[in-house]
């Protein structure tokens, strides 16, 4: 077919496609189905391959025209796409399916015009990347890391042991309870009810949050507790509410703490012979974790001192998908599917409408970064050769302890090689902006602060 294009780019990344088909190829496609129908259709009154041509229009004239239409749009389409010719970055995005801006119309008189519009990748120009200064925050291992978390290697290894029946239960007992709210007639309110609920008291864990109440009760204990929660709560379902909660508690235990010592240190791991080994490997453990997320503030704060000069115009199409995954991993998240997630939203009062415009934000620098990351890749022509490969799969078996051979076999078996190529051509990318940039201390933080609050 003779066909010519005419590329418009719109906003948001969006392209308007105009193609125009010859009138002579139209009609060349008609007849082409009119002669397949007048060869296999058969009516009644007329042998199969028989009916007259005129028959055919005059009975099915509409649906035909409708049918040649569709067809002559579907190959036009195709062939302009698919052609080798067509600019790469004019393509449609996978997940952008063309729609027809009007519905043409079959005149054999003229030629056959028709637009799509669809998404596709933005075309922006690259701000500088080199000579760049960003900040990041001055975060240190202390002491007070260290402690933690051999406080809270003790608190894995520690010993439950029951209270004496008459012990009133203390800040740090655990405490097993049930509970149920009570409406205005000291009835149980449907659906409340829990059984059996173990926390550490002082944790905080617990919806209504009566560590308090419960401390000093003896087990077998009954107590109705009464709770007048703030408008910012953090359970949306008990904001600004005055609620009535009847606590039985069914057992009460105690945690015994290991000494901090070598015998500690060889319960955790025997290859540990003294304390201080312990502490040794937990302070190597915390500064590999702490320079892993530095240098990801700091690839982060790069890549957004680059968009400040660079702007881009994300498709809408791009920005949906991304949210889309963000609410499927939030549901995943808890355990639910995205469907139920909204429900219980809603049911909590919450619009989940508006945390998805909330998320906006985010979602577009994340998307906005990855394509200043793969657009920098390609232009730096970065590749990844086959002995790049093999040792980054050497480290990640030693790291992990597993046989280099059984994951080079995990690697072919998933068809993981080529995901596992790209994160090592991503680290050539980011080794590189590390190095033609600077880096000044910010703020001072803390370790647990950084890493709690990702930077």
């Amino acid at each position: 077919m003779s066909v010519s294009k005419e590329i418009t780019r719109l906003e948001h990344s969006a392209v308007k496609l105009t193609l125009k088909v010859d009138k002579e190829d139209v009609r060349g496609q008609y007849d082409e189905l009119i002669g397949n129908y007048v060869k296999t259709l058969q009516i009644p009154g007329f042998r199969k391959g028989k009916v007259p041509r005129e028959v055919l229009e005059r009975k099915f004239g509409d649906s035909l025209r409708d049918e040649a239409l569709n067809l002559i749009f579907g190959k036009t389409l195709s062939g302009v796409l698919e052609d080798e010719s067509f600019p790469k970055d004019d393509q449609p995005l996978p997940y952008s399916t063309p729609r027809i801006e009007e519905e043409p119309v079959l005149d054999f008189e003229k030629d056959l015009v028709f637009s799509v519009v669809y998404d596709a990748l933005p075309r922006f120009t690259m701000g500088p990347w080199k000579g760049l200064e960003v900040e990041v925050p001055d975060v240190s291992v202390s002491g007070e890391d260290l402690d933690r978390e051999l406080e809270e290697l003790r608190e894995r290894n520690a010993v439950v042991l029951d209270r004496e029946d008459g012990d009133k239960a203390a800040k740090d007992d655990v405490v097993t309870v049930n509970y149920h709210e009570l409406d205005g007639e000291k009835n149980p309110v449907k659906g409340s009810e829990r059984e059996d609920f173990v926390f550490t008291l002082g944790s905080g864990y617990n919806i209504y949050d009566f560590d308090d109440d419960v401390a000093g009760m003896k087990k077998s204990e009954t107590k109705d507790i009464v709770k007048t929660f703030p408008e910012d709560y953090k359970y949306r379902e008990l904001a600004g509410k005055t609620v009535t909660v009847r606590v039985t508690l069914t057992a009460l235990k105690e945690k015994k703490l290991p000494d901090l010592d070598d015998d500690l240190a060889q319960d955790v791991d025997e290859k540990y012979n003294t304390l201080d080994d312990l502490k040794n490997s937990i302070r190597e453990r915390l500064s590999k974790n702490l320079e892993k997320r530095l240098r990801d503030i700091t690839i982060s704060n790069i890549l957004e001192k680059i968009l400040e000069t660079t702007p881009i115009d994300l498709p809408e199409s791009m920005l949906r998908l991304e949210l889309d995954a963000r609410w499927r991993n939030s549901a995943r998240n808890y355990n639910v599917s995205p469907e139920e997630l909204e429900k219980s939203l809603v049911d909590a009062g919450q619009d989940p409408e508006k945390i998805r415009e909330e998320w906006k934000g985010d979602a577009e620098k994340a998307l906005k970064s990855r394509l200043i990351v793969e657009t920098l890749m390609e232009d730096l022509g970065l590749d990844v050769s086959e002995e790049e490969t093999e040792k980054e799969i050497e480290n990640i078996a030693s790291r992990s302890e597993i046989p280099t051979e059984d994951l080079k076999k995990y690697y072919e078996q998933e068809n993981a090689k080529e995901q596992l190529q790209e994160d090592i051509k991503e680290q050539k990318l980011f080794d590189l902006l590390l190095a033609e940039n600077s880096v000044k201390k910010g703020e001072q933080k803390k370790y647990l602060d950084l890493m709690a609050r990702n930077g």
